[in-house]
């Protein structure tokens, strides 16, 4: 998706054809992608990856971020579900930050629970079934499908009776039935920022961290559509809202790899 990839260093006017052909050229297979079909990488920071796919059989290639967060968020199982365009992703639904049974309290802990959807890049790590809350450990990060806000308070949440966090911010997956799957809307503080250069555009990336419950989460915005909307650019301690697609990795809850991924990637 054009606007995803902009949120990554590349313009608008960004010549595709010739990006896939770059990719193919210097790519390394990714692992815990499917066996069929191609799937590459091509690393363009420290965590950041551009990602070509190509199913078997297909006519073309899709070309999409991805960031390798180090921060691992708990998420209790309500439904996953595949994706019938992409055989080895997979959409999960769940409550973030579930609480721990039996663990002693010395005090009241506030809960920072939420509602969280999100697309697993390597679904073929998962079994055939899990238990409704079963907890899995993930690892993402969000890219922008269009931000709304960014101001120095934190505004009131797009959608009525969506709960405010402790820190007075907002999140929440989408839920009509023509939305896109592993979506939500958020409005959070922005913690921290940093930028690094996209070595194959020349253009300037902000990845931008912001206090999300329980872990801080790692965004990408385009500046592009910062820039057409009259947004002001995110720095620490603004608040931003919008509309985000979440995309990562399974990072823990999981048992060891079955003998079949085992031979399959070593």
């Amino acid at each position: 998706m054009d606007f995803l990839l902009e949120c990554i260093g590349f313009p608008p006017d960004q010549d595709h054809a010739a990006l896939e052909a770059l990719v193919l050229a210097r790519g390394e297979t990714v692992a815990w992608r499917g066996p069929r079909g191609l799937h590459l990488r091509l690393a363009l920071a420290p965590g950041l990856d551009l990602r070509l796919d190509r199913e078997e059989g297909a006519e073309f290639s899709s070309l999409y971020p991805h960031f390798q967060s180090e921060q691992r968020l708990r998420v209790a199982v309500d439904d996953v579900r595949g994706l019938p365009d992409s055989p080895y992703d997979a959409l999960l639904i769940g409550r973030a930050n579930p609480r721990v049974e039996g663990r002693a309290r010395a005090a009241p802990v506030v809960d920072e629970g939420f509602e969280l959807a999100c697309v697993l890049s390597d679904a073929r790590r998962l079994p055939p079934t899990l238990e409704e809350g079963h907890v899995l450990a993930v690892a993402l990060a969000g890219f922008a499908l269009d931000v709304e806000r960014v101001a120095d308070t934190p505004g009131a949440p797009f959608v009525e009776g969506t709960p405010l966090l402790s820190s007075g911010g907002w999140i929440a997956p989408l839920g009509g039935a023509e939305d896109p799957g592993g979506c939500v809307e958020l409005g959070l503080r922005v913690l921290r920022t940093s930028e690094f250069e996209n070595p194959l555009s020349g253009a300037r990336v902000s990845r931008l961290e912001v206090d999300a419950p329980g872990r801080a989460l790692t965004l990408f915005v385009s500046p592009w559509q910062l820039e057409h909307d009259g947004l002001a650019t995110p720095r620490r301690g603004s608040w931003i809202a919008g509309t985000f697609v979440l995309s990562g990795r399974i990072a823990g809850g999981l048992g060891p790899p079955s003998s079949a991924a085992r031979r399959s990637f070593g």
